[in-house]
């Protein structure tokens, strides 16, 4: 890959790149919100999809997952003014403390959070409905945070309500 735009191996910072990313994530958090937003209408006002148990539970699940894989990448993009900023050490305080910052001996010199370790993040603010082992520190990411915990408790709730009630 070109040098500069995979994160990996990150050597200078692309603003344009930068750019493009956060459109990026943007349309895919605008696109997850919306998926939610439909599949609780179908629930509230009753749809053909919530006859069904399966479709029902099918059509939750993709929803429940694409909203945590937006929110993962949201926090991935903008904790720490994203993965150039954080691979260039340019900003003194993180947005979310993992771990390894509040440990440092439990972590390689130098640890920095991957995209696996937001993914964590978000999964495991989804199910718990709060922050596990992460914190947030910047009050974009305590917004951020509460609102997925938000959107996975009504898509949980409803789902799994409808769900038991065309199973009886």
């Amino acid at each position: 890959m070109r040098d500069g735009v995979d994160p990996g191996e990150i050597t200078r910072r692309e603003r344009w790149l930068r750019g493009v990313s956060t459109v990026l994530v943007s349309l895919l958090m605008v696109g997850a919100l919306w998926a939610t937003v439909l599949l609780i209408d179908q629930l509230v006002a009753g749809g053909s999809i919530t006859n069904s148990a399966g479709q029902l539970l099918a059509a939750g699940i993709v929803v429940w997952l694409s909203t945590n894989i937006a929110f993962s990448l949201l926090y991935w993009e903008l904790d720490g003014g994203g993965a150039a900023e954080r691979a260039h050490d340019l900003r003194r305080y993180p947005d979310f403390a993992f771990p390894q910052h509040m440990q440092p001996d439990v972590a390689p010199p130098h640890w920095r959070p991957r995209y696996v370790d937001y993914l964590y993040l978000g999964f495991t603010n989804a199910q718990a409905f709060s922050p596990t082992d992460v914190m947030p520190l910047a009050p974009w990411a305590k917004l951020a945070m509460s609102l997925q915990s938000l959107v996975s408790l009504a898509i949980l709730a409803l789902v799994v309500a409808r769900a038991v009630n065309v199973f009886t």
